[in-house]
């Protein structure tokens, strides 16, 4: 099944909701960083959340980045997404290993750790969105529910998964947000919550090969679930040659003179997609 997600209403627009499948896209970043198992599903539940609250933003220029920061082995995952379905994300310490959990499950909680989650929205205005939340358990859509709840007084159920081969590849990834506009009636929302309560996990209705249409199906079609977009979703990094170039130029005199003095080829790694750029002690020169 290709990456793609969906956008919903239910009951007469008193929900809405998203969907999206992202293995294709996770498993592009596990081999990009050569992620472990436990980091990949970490930096692969941040990057789903991202997708679908990308798809929350109304302009083609609008950016969301998610960052996590904590006390645990990974120390920070960010994730950077547009409402295009453009997608990039990286971990500080993406082979950082953690022992399962009690549940025999990889402990994204664990290697997360205490700490807190960073939301931010450029939107094209003079100050960017910012909110910063405690983070509530580290398994990441716990965490983004309550900043719905907390920081947009929106009430939201999350749902994120990733799943893992035993060649430690990625079998399936996805997730979804279902939100409750301010209208809502009791009725509606007690139904919601007993239709939520009897979902199993995310990965298993993947792997019992349902999409995103019939994840929600599932879940919102009593409601009459109408499927308003579906768009191709992906992981896509902007950096280039060019832009490096800049972050070169953006050194002062005495660095720049110290790197063509010391005659030797200079590596700049971008963090979101590992690649590597090369610039000799002559092209540092031309560039100046």
């Amino acid at each position: 099944m290709e990456d793609y997600m969906i956008r919903a209403t239910a009951a007469n627009a008193q929900i809405r909701a998203f969907a999206v499948t992202s293995r294709e896209l996770v498993e592009y970043a596990r081999a990009a960083h050569d992620s472990s198992p436990v980091v990949t599903a970490a930096l692969g539940r941040l990057m789903t959340g991202a997708l679908m609250m990308g798809g929350m933003l109304k302009g083609e220029k609008d950016i969301l980045t998610l960052q996590i920061r904590g006390e645990g082995p990974v120390h920070g995952l960010t994730a950077t997404a547009d409402s295009l379905g453009h997608v990039k994300g990286y971990a500080d310490q993406p082979q950082a290993m953690m022992p399962p959990s009690s549940a025999g499950k990889l402990d994204v909680g664990g290697v997360i750790g205490a700490g807190v989650l960073h939301v931010m929205k450029d939107m094209g205005l003079k100050e960017p969105y910012a909110s910063t939340i405690a983070l509530q358990t580290g398994e990441i859509a716990d965490d983004l529910t309550y900043y719905f709840a907390v920081s947009e007084q929106v009430p939201s159920v999350v749902a994120l998964g990733v799943l893992m081969n035993r060649d430690n590849t990625v079998r399936q990834a996805g997730g979804f947000i279902i939100q409750l506009m301010p209208f809502a009636s009791e009725e509606i929302i007690g139904r919601l919550e007993e239709k939520l309560s009897k979902i199993t996990s995310v990965t298993a209705l993947l792997e019992a090969g349902e999409t995103p249409e019939e994840i929600l199906e599932s879940v919102l079609g009593e409601f009459g679930l109408e499927v308003t977009d579906r768009l191709p979703v992906s992981f896509q990094c902007d950096c280039s040659r060019e832009r490096v170039e800049k972050v070169l130029l953006s050194l002062g005199g005495k660095d720049r003179q110290e790197l063509i003095n010391e005659g030797k080829d200079v590596e700049l790694r971008c963090h979101f997609c590992n690649r590597n750029y090369v610039f000799t002690a002559e092209e540092i020169k031309r560039l100046i």
